[in-house]
C-alpha cells in the first residue's frame, strides 16, 4: 500500500534506474515498517519542470500510505531528500515531498479496499 511517486527533470541513468528503483522500494518499506511487496515506486522523468523560475535540476515526491504517522515526516523528508541527493544529484533545496495517509477505504488493491 504504500506508494511513492517522484518526478523529475533529470532521469538516472539509464544503468542505475532499476537499481535506484530499488533502492526507493527497500526505503520506503524500512521507513514504514511495512512489508516490501507492498511497496510501488513510480519514476516519472525528463518532464518539463520549473522551481524557484529555474529548470535546474529538481524533483516532486508523493509519499502515501494507510497509517503514515505524522510525527514521522520531518526524518522521512530528511531520508528521502539524501536519497535523491545522492543518487540523482538534486540538492535537496530542490525537492518539495508531500506526505499523504488515505483513508483505508479509500486505497483500493486486489478487488477489495484495506
Amino acid at each position: 500500500m504504500p506508494l511513492i511517486q517522484l518526478t523529475t527533470n533529470t532521469p538516472p541513468e539509464d544503468t542505475n534506474r532499476d537499481a535506484f528503483l530499488a533502492t526507493l522500494s527497500s526505503a520506503i518499506a524500512e521507513m514504514l515498517g511495512k512489508p516490501e511487496q507492498y511497496v510501488m515506486v513510480n519514476l516519472t522523468s525528463n518532464r518539463n519542470m520549473l522551481f524557484a523560475g529555474s529548470t535546474e535540476p529538481l524533483a516532486y515526491v508523493e509519499l502515501k500510505s494507510l497509517g503514515l504517522p505524522e510525527t514521522d515526516t520531518k526524518r522521512f523528508s530528511a531520508q528521502l531528500s539524501d536519497i535523491i541527493s545522492n543518487r540523482l544529484g538534486i540538492p535537496a533545496t530542490r525537492v518539495y515531498i508531500e506526505f499523504s495517509s488515505p483513508p483505508r477505504h479509500m486505497w483500493g488493491w486486489n478487488g477489495a479496499t484495506f
